[in-house]
């Protein structure tokens, strides 16, 4: 059409989290958390789904995709390469509970640990040695700053 502007459509951005148990999370800052390591990692939300599950999930995806067989406090799955994120992952809040008992932390702070987790493995971030570990929590004590600061 004559004098119209072609305008440069973004791509609808996709970030859904559930929560399957009774326990109350903060949702809003787990969204926003998500997309911030995901964006100031370099990347962008294409499609990402937050699963908040009880052991008994997590423990069958750990046992059926991994041959694991015991609950775990998080579980990754990216389905694409390059910038734009299209993947899911699974956090445990009955081993994000456990954790927090173990490690003196308070639930919240141990759930967005967790969560902040959950989004560097999305960006690429691996954590199958001591290295690489050491390099993860950094990146985990890092992002946990900046919410302090953000949220006191």
């Amino acid at each position: 059409m004559p004098g119209s502007k072609h305008l440069k459509r973004k791509a609808a951005m996709s970030l859904e989290l559930y929560n399957t148990t009774r326990r109350e999370i903060p949702q809003e800052e787990l969204e926003a958390i998500i997309e911030k390591v995901i964006e100031s990692e370099g990347c962008a939300v294409e499609s990402v789904v937050a699963v908040f599950c009880g052991d008994r999930l997590i423990h069958r995806i750990n046992r059926e995709f991994l041959g694991h067989d015991y609950p775990t406090d998080t579980i990754t799955f990216r389905y694409n390469r390059g910038r734009d994120v299209e993947g899911e992952f699974y956090v445990s809040l009955d081993v994000v509970n456990e954790n927090a008992r173990r490690f003196r932390a308070d639930f919240q702070g141990e759930l967005f640990r967790v969560t902040i987790h959950s989004a560097l493995h999305l960006t690429g971030y691996d954590d199958s040695d001591d290295e690489a570990r050491a390099s993860m929590k950094k990146k985990e004590d890092y992002y946990l700053a900046q919410l302090t600061a953000d949220y006191g």
